[in-house]
């Protein structure tokens, strides 16, 4: 299984951007599918997770509200709009895999696949 992230790119605080991680080599469907950031200096922490149906999703407290993560099982895709983006989303974000399909993990050992990531940065 592959994942390769896209998407992202240099935004104004307020704006927005929506990332996409398309998997290959695999069925989508088959996993639990997060998206978790690495800003410089920090440890990568979790941002979001989309259960297989996409009936059931998790996000970190810092980005509820302004973030949203959604799938297509059809296209082996999945997606994470980014609304109201600020300063402090400035990072390189990740998708990644997870053989639960039922768990929306938030945290790096539930997943067994991981992208190569993208940056995004938010400018004032």
């Amino acid at each position: 299984v592959q994942l390769q992230a896209s998407g992202g790119g240099l935004v104004q605080a307020g704006g927005s951007l929506r990332l996409s991680c398309a998997l290959s080599g695999g069925t989508l469907s088959s996993y639990a599918m997060g998206w978790f950031r690495q800003a410089p200096g920090q440890d990568r922490e979790f941002v979001a997770a989309i259960v297989w149906s996409g009936t059931k999703t998790s996000y970190a407290d810092s980005v509820r509200g302004r973030f949203a993560i959604s799938r297509d099982n059809a296209k082996n895709t999945v997606y994470l709009q980014m609304n109201s983006l600020k300063i402090e989303d400035t990072a390189v974000y990740y998708c990644a895999a997870g053989g639960h399909p039922y768990h929306t993990g938030t945290s790096e050992p539930n997943y067994d696949y991981w992208g190569q990531g993208t940056q995004v940065t938010v400018s004032s």
